[in-house]
């Protein structure tokens, strides 16, 4: 019966993963695609790799988090896990569906909270720290985006102003018996050097992904030592043992490859050409002030939502760059408008001067619906806020009124 329930859990965990890699591919990769520096394949091997690699180094902090820290061991049995991976890989399912990549960490946490609802064993304590850290999270990503956004962005945009193009940068010459990969005509060397900061950013956030997003797919398992099966393996003429957290993180790795492979392509979608038109550089930005956020959270075992951190980066990025039209001095008497506008990051050209604080007028500033679809922006909202309560609400009736569980 145990080796029948470790089955179902593997395969629940696959799911899991499954849904993982279609939800976050988007998230990393989106710019890249969209703006057709990166295939979709292209993409999807990047993902794989840059998320075991992330899951492996970092993941298994997030991991202990959530296979023990928000409930007690003795809690977290295969029966649980099963159940609460069932419950985390069908409510980003239903996201995956609409082509939205919601939050798996807060979806995670939130199945994992009700099963501690239902069983009277929630870490209150526990939960009260990851809980602050998901409203402390996005605000830090505001301003250090928000000062980025008045100080920084038109140098940086001069620097590395990446246009968004209609046509792939990169193009395969398959005349030979080896195809070789060369940048399409008309191409300059500012696009390629470009090009090469938009994916190796996208890697990044592929790898803090892995970090935070690992324990998603895997924690039930590894909490409830459900893949308890040490194995020596030899590299190098280095002897390394295999065991229950290593296998929890090679099954997730194995598991957001099919995901990046298949079901992303939707994500990769939405996040590259349907929510915004957010050029490039911000993009830059943003991927990288989230990404480091994630990554260093995710090594002191927190599982943080990236996509909320990411969109008020976006929101701080462009409202920095809305507020150069002051000085502090007019900003704080009232002589000048500062109004929030994510839409002052397309204000600048590729490689046009700035001018300086307190001299940009607020016309030059372009409108918010100029950067964002206000229906696809407000479907993603409702949708990432759902995806969670449906996990936490579904995991909790089921552990405190199905009587198979024992509870």
């Amino acid at each position: 019966m145990s080796e029948i329930l470790l089955v179902a859990g593997i395969i629940v965990a696959i799911f899991v993963g499954y849904n993982i890699g279609g939800a976050t591919t988007g998230v990393a990769f989106g710019p890249a695609v969209g703006a057709h520096v990166l295939s979709k394949l292209g993409a999807a091997v990047l993902m794989s790799i840059f998320f075991f690699i992330g899951g492996w180094l970092i993941g298994p902090a997030v991991v202990e988090t959530l296979g023990e820290g928000i409930v007690p061991a003795h809690i977290m049995t295969l029966e649980t896990g099963i159940a609460v991976l069932f419950f985390i890989g069908l409510a980003l399912f239903a996201g995956n569906l609409f082509g939205v990549p919601a939050s798996t960490s807060m979806t995670a946490v939130g199945a994992i909270a009700g099963l501690g609802l239902a069983t009277e064993t929630l870490n209150w304590a526990t939960m009260g720290e990851i809980v602050s850290w998901w409203v402390v999270a996005p605000v830090i990503a505001f301003w250090i985006s928000g000062v980025i956004g008045r100080y920084f962005y038109p140098r940086i945009n001069r620097w590395v102003a990446i246009s968004r193009r209609d046509s792939h940068l990169w193009v395969f010459d398959r005349s030979s018996t080896i195809p070789r990969i060369g940048v399409a005509e008309g191409t300059d060397r500012r696009e390629v050097s470009g090009s090469l900061l938009v994916v190796a950013i996208g890697c990044y956030m592929a790898f803090s992904s892995g970090a935070s997003n690992v324990a998603n797919a895997v924690a039930p398992l590894v909490g409830s030592e459900a893949l308890d099966y040490p194995t020596d393996v030899s590299l190098a003429g280095v002897t390394t043992t295999i065991g229950n957290m290593e296998w929890g993180v090679i099954l997730a790795g194995g598991a957001v490859t099919i995901g990046a492979f298949t079901i992303a392509r939707r994500t990769l979608e939405t996040m590259g050409n349907d929510i915004t038109n957010l050029p490039l550089t911000a993009a830059v930005i943003v991927m990288t002030v989230s990404g480091t956020i994630v990554t260093l959270l995710s090594v002191i075992g927190i599982p943080v939502q990236l996509v909320i951190v990411a969109t008020m980066s976006i929101v701080g990025l462009g409202w920095g760059r809305a507020t150069r039209t002051a000085t502090v001095g007019d900003a704080v008497r009232g002589k000048k408008d500062t109004s929030v506008s994510v839409g002052a990051l397309t204000a600048e050209e590729e490689g046009e001067e700035a001018p300086p604080i307190g001299e940009e007028e607020p016309e030059d500033i372009p409108k918010a619906s100029e950067l964002f679809d206000p229906s696809t922006t407000g479907r993603v909202i409702l949708i990432q806020n759902f995806v969670p309560v449906l996990a936490t609400i579904g995991a909790f009736l089921t552990f405190r009124f199905v009587p198979i569980f024992g509870f």
